[in-house]
């Protein structure tokens, strides 16, 4: 006796169809499970037999072999429960093989026979879609999440034997109604808005920039100047996330188990702003289970470091690699995964321990004492910031003044998205996407500069001794300028407003 069953897993990022066989034999009563499996698959034979018994299915004395393909790929999570416990009724002959055809199966069974949610639904489903499958039978709690992949159909059961019923007899399942994903992005709001920032006129300024050609950003200053207010309100000029983009960073949520009922889709870019005493493997991810971290979870959205020299030195180094590939590459014994990591990086500091350096009325702090505390910022990391800015101590005028409606959110955000039009135009048919993202090897080709503003930079690149990726980071910002101001070329005041946010 013989059945197959299909369902799906997780591999670092990716998704894989497994192959469930099972195979009941006249022997010694016994249960084998194979296919290179962690502790909760195999734990997965015990939480079967209880729910097939507590369902009324009697499993006779029998040597019952379970494969799951394929055997390279090491599996983990609970989500071949209920495939495995479809695939014994199927092989006792409860349900006819040929119906699972086309149908993928996932979730986790409670001894009762419940249907528990499993992480990663997103991915698995969009996937099977990909594969060819027709239909997926997902836990109740999952299904709106798996509502939003397009191209199969979904099906939300609660217990074994509704997913029983629903498999003899699709012709009477009550499929999940598909989402509109690209409604939700253009009804969305923000609470946050750049107009409750009073002043800061510079570092409003860069953010413009920074949102426009997604360049990193690094803001000094006192406690109380801004710098969060800034960061908090960045992602509300930032252009909206496609639906393809919802669909990538929501897929990264729900493999980390971040997606809920209320909130099966992420629509806004996400923001993540971990407090300093995070650990390397909460930022980078890891483990030996090999799961995403707060690097990956701010993929496409803004990571928000505050009192970024108070970070252990491992995880500020950590950095450099994301920085610059926009990918964390993990290797352990259990296996080796890519973690996508295109966030933009917005990192903030006092300018000393006690933070009111140069106020030397308030301020204590040694010369030694500043330098060992802004060298935990090592050169390596600032040479990959493209926009230094300081923010500076309000004066009570620019507290009570009135807003000016230039500074607001929504002034600012058309401004990017004229920009990020541009930019759209620019880079047709390239792999690139914003200005930032321009290789060192195209920075002639698209950042041309004439032979007035070439002296200009070449100027600049001797007297403030850059490096190369310096250099280039400089004409990119200069460039998403050039693009705010609607002009086709770089201009020498265009690198000079670039020069003063390398300083």
């Amino acid at each position: 006796m013989y059945s197959t069953v299909y369902s799906g897993g997780i591999n670092g990022i990716g998704c894989y169809m497994a192959k469930v066989e099972i195979d009941l034999s006249r022997a010694l009563p016994a249960w084998d499970m194979v296919g290179k499996l962690s502790h909760e698959v195999i734990e997965a034979k015990e939480r079967v037999k209880v729910a097939l018994k507590n369902a009324g299915i009697v499993i006779p004395p029998l040597h019952i072999t379970i494969n799951i393909s394929p055997a390279n790929i090491r599996k983990s999570g609970t989500g071949y429960d209920l495939p495995i416990a479809l695939g014994i009724v199927t092989a006792l002959g409860f349900i006819p093989e040929d119906i699972l055809e086309g149908i993928l199966v996932i979730g986790e069974l409670g001894l009762d026979g419940s249907v528990a949610p499993v992480k990663g639904i997103l991915p698995i489903v969009s996937a099977a879609a990909a594969h060819g499958f027709k239909t997926c039978i997902v836990p109740n709690e999952n299904a709106a999440e798996a509502s939003y992949a397009s191209g199969i159909n979904v099906i939300g059961v609660s217990c074994f034997e509704e997913a029983m019923h629903t498999i003899t007899d699709l012709s009477d399942a009550s499929y999940v109604t598909p989402r509109n994903i690209a409604q939700m992005i253009a009804t969305q709001d923000f609470e946050e808005d750049f107009s409750d920032v009073s002043g800061q006129a510079v570092c409003k300024r860069a953010a413009l920039i920074a949102a426009a050609g997604f360049h990193h950003m690094f803001i000094s200053g006192p406690p109380g100047s801004g710098k969060t207010m800034i960061a908090k309100r960045l992602r509300t000029i930032m252009p909206p996330l496609t639906v393809d983009e919802c669909i990538e960073v929501s897929g990264i949520y729900s493999i980390a188990g971040k997606l809920t009922c209320d909130d099966p889709i992420i629509t806004r870019r996400p923001y993540q702003s971990p407090h300093h005493a995070a650990t390397l493997s909460s930022l980078t991810g890891g483990g030996y289970d090999l799961h995403p971290g707060i690097l990956s979870l701010c993929h496409r959205g803004i990571l928000f470091l505050d009192e970024l020299p108070e970070f252990s030195r491992e995880c500020i180094e950590a950095l450099r690699e994301p920085l610059e590939n926009k990918q964390i590459q993990m290797s352990r014994v259990s296996g080796s995964v890519s973690y996508p990591a295109d966030f933009l990086l917005v990192a903030a500091a006092n300018p000393c321990p006690c933070g009111f350096y140069p106020d030397r009325n308030r301020c204590n702090c040694t010369e030694h004492e500043i330098r060992r505390y802004n060298s935990r910022i090592s050169g390596p990391i600032r040479d990959r910031i493209d926009i230094i800015v300081s923010s500076e101590k309000m004066d009570i005028s620019g507290l009570t003044g009135s807003s000016d409606p230039n500074g607001s959110s929504e002034h600012m955000r058309g401004l990017v998205l004229k920009a990020r039009s541009i930019q759209e135009e620019r880079f047709k048919n390239t792999p690139y996407r914003y200005n930032s993202h321009i290789r060192a090897a195209d920075i002639g080709h698209f950042c041309p500069l004439d032979e007035e503003s070439m002296h200009y930079a070449e100027e600049v690149y001797r007297s403030m001794n850059l490096s190369a990726r310096s250099y280039h980071k400089l004409l990119r910002v200069a460039r998403t300028i050039a693009d705010l101001e609607e002009s086709e070329h770089i201009r020498i005041s265009d690198l000079a407003e670039a020069v003063c946010y390398r300083t």
